[in-house]
């Protein structure tokens, strides 16, 4: 459990980073783009991938390319989602998401059903549900200034507090009616991540290898559709791009071997990274943030934490 506690305290970290970022109007695009050859470095380093092996990856290429383009795209989908319906749905999509790896572990990667995880697996959608959950607002003068709709920004579930008051909320279902694709484009992408990167934790040997290759595709991709766009460079995004290089890095790498030492579980590893991500950051938009939470939250905290000690009993 040791890597999985370390991949949620990095994936909190990211979305403090950028929430904070995001307060301070930085284009967060900027700064993901600028992290990517802090993770490539940094694969490199510690990883030490052996580029001799390029030859010999074979069907590691699909998941490398797959990987490459998602990575950078699905940036890109939640900025939009967020522009058309507001952080509360789009958050909920990220995490729901969960569900697609889940059915996976189970369909594709053979994990036995058994009634406990069954049980542990229920809590954990209960949990998100309830953590998820806001209930509407009448939107103020202030709520409107503080949206920005250049689709750059990016938070966690929980650690985004003026985004809750979106007017765009008080017509959710709207918006959701009018751009089911974007809500959808963030779930599925979500999922189809998780599943990948239970794919490179299989590669054994070879996974430095094809992380460090993914890596580099990512950032180059993104680049290039920043470059497109004609995006005027900010120099305080790049420079925290340092910053969150290094702790993606730590979360996709804690996040990976936790797969491996839980090669028989891949359910716990999904459901506990994402209910744990969410319960942290919960509790940090509280603590630090000042943020509020209502009866249901806490009961989805209650819930959440209930799911891990069941998961891991399992």
């Amino acid at each position: 459990m040791m890597y999985l506690t370390i991949a949620v305290l990095c994936s909190v970290a990211v979305s403090v980073l950028l929430k904070v970022l995001r307060q301070q109007n930085i284009d967060i695009r900027q700064t993901i783009v600028a992290g990517y050859p802090v993770a490539f470095l940094l694969t490199w380093l510690l990883l030490k991938p052996e580029l001799s092996g390029v030859a010999e990856l074979g069907g590691a290429w699909a998941i490398i390319i797959a990987l490459g383009v998602l990575l950078p795209a699905v940036f890109v989908i939640l900025g939009r989602a967020i522009a058309a319906v507001g952080m509360v749905a789009t958050d909920a999509a990220q995490r729901l998401s969960l569900i697609i790896p889940i059915i996976a572990a189970f369909i594709l990667f053979g994990e036995v059903l058994t009634g406990t995880r069954i049980f542990g697996l229920a809590l954990g959608f209960l949990a998100l549900g309830a953590l998820v959950y806001r209930p509407q607002q009448p939107a103020t003068v202030n709520d409107t200034a503080s949206v920005n709709m250049n689709g750059a920004n990016l938070s966690s579930a929980g650690t985004n507090n003026t985004s809750i008051n979106n007017p765009s909320n008080n017509g959710i279902n709207k918006n959701v009616l009018r751009t089911p694709l974007w809500l959808f484009g963030v779930w599925v992408g979500y999922g189809i991540i998780d599943i990948l990167f239970k794919q490179v934790a299989k590669q054994g040997a070879a996974f430095p290898l094809t992380l460090f290759v993914s890596f580099g595709l990512a950032g180059l991709l993104l680049l290039v559709y920043l470059l497109i766009t004609r995006v005027r460079w900010q120099a305080r995004a790049l420079i925290a791009g340092l910053l969150l290089g290094a702790l993606n890095m730590g979360n996709i790498y804690a996040y990976i071997r936790a797969h491996q030492v839980l090669s028989e579980s891949p359910s716990i590893v999904f459901t506990g990274m994402n209910v744990g991500v969410i319960a942290v950051a919960t509790l940090i938009g509280v603590g630090v943030f000042k943020e509020s939470l209502n009866r249901i939250n806490v009961l989805g905290l209650l819930l959440a934490m209930s799911c891990v000690v069941v998961l891991f009993l399992a």
